[in-house]
């Protein structure tokens, strides 16, 4: 092992979480690196050079949450965690089969609350360390057309925002990201036809903000309040009016692209 510290990352075989993993690598991480993409994690162990474990897991098979949440915490501890891993489904919400709605809610809620209950019960997170929660720029101005989504990026925010006090007397710190649109192939699939791709994110430049909020002295100085980080400044824009006039950020939202699937 090459890195002297450790970390974790769900759904890094992919977008944000690749971009989060490589760059942990980066800094000397040692990465256990989660996904249900086995050939990407071999793909992404090779390139690593010793640094990277690959633990293949699908987190909508809940029957497998326990097991996995104890094989992970035997693997720590680690200085930074990293609840990552999410999935979407778009569409009128009615029209969504439950199916596909209940695995939504599994990876994105479940799985991650489940893990984290895990870790933190096998003092699996080193003093000092950052646990941090991906939520979604959807929790502050609504997203007509995911909303299932939406309620679960929401639910993992107020997760975050519930476990912050009791963490920290264990040191340990509680960070809550909520991007906007990436640059991604995820985001590709779920969005609207005639979408404009220029304006989203690139996921290297949001895993450096991510990454550099992770590292603050108490998470100080972050976007409303300590905690909470919005990554560029067209997002915290939009997180602000989600805040100040949420009926009228609903409705843009709804025409810019509920209207338009």
């Amino acid at each position: 092992m090459t890195g002297s510290r450790k970390a974790l990352v769900t759904g890094a075989a992919a977008g944000l979480g690749l971009a989060m993993t490589r760059q942990l690598l980066a800094s000397d991480f040692h990465v256990v690196a989660l996904d249900r993409d086995g050939a990407a994690l071999a793909r992404l162990r090779d390139q690593a050079g010793g640094q990277l474990d690959p633990v293949t897991a699908d987190l909508s098979d809940l029957a497998a949450l326990d097991a996995l949440g104890a094989d992970l915490a035997s693997r720590g501890p680690y200085q930074r965690v990293v609840m990552n891993a999410g999935i979407n489904a778009t569409g009128a919400f009615e029209t969504i089969p439950f199916q596909i709605q209940d695995r939504l809610i599994a990876v994105n809620l479940t799985a991650p609350m489940t893990l984290t209950a895990a870790l933190v019960r096998e003092g699996a997170i080193g003093n000092g360390g950052c646990l941090v929660f991906v939520s979604s720029l959807s929790r502050f101005v609504g997203y007509p057309g995911a909303a299932t989504y939406a309620a679960t990026k929401e639910g993992i925010a107020v997760f975050a925002r519930s476990l912050r006090k009791p963490l920290a007397r264990r040191k340990i710190k509680v960070l809550t990201v909520c991007p906007g649109p990436l640059d991604t192939a995820h985001a590709d699939e779920h969005a609207p036809q005639g979408a404009d791709v220029s304006k989203r994110m690139k996921p290297d430049e949001a895993a450096r903000h991510v990454l550099a909020a992770a590292n603050r002295p108490g998470l100080a100085g972050l976007f409303l309040g300590g905690g909470v980080s919005v990554p560029g400044i067209g997002p915290k824009f939009i997180a602000l009016a989600g805040r100040l006039l949420p009926g009228a950020s609903t409705a843009m939202m709804r025409r810019i692209i509920f209207e338009k699937f």
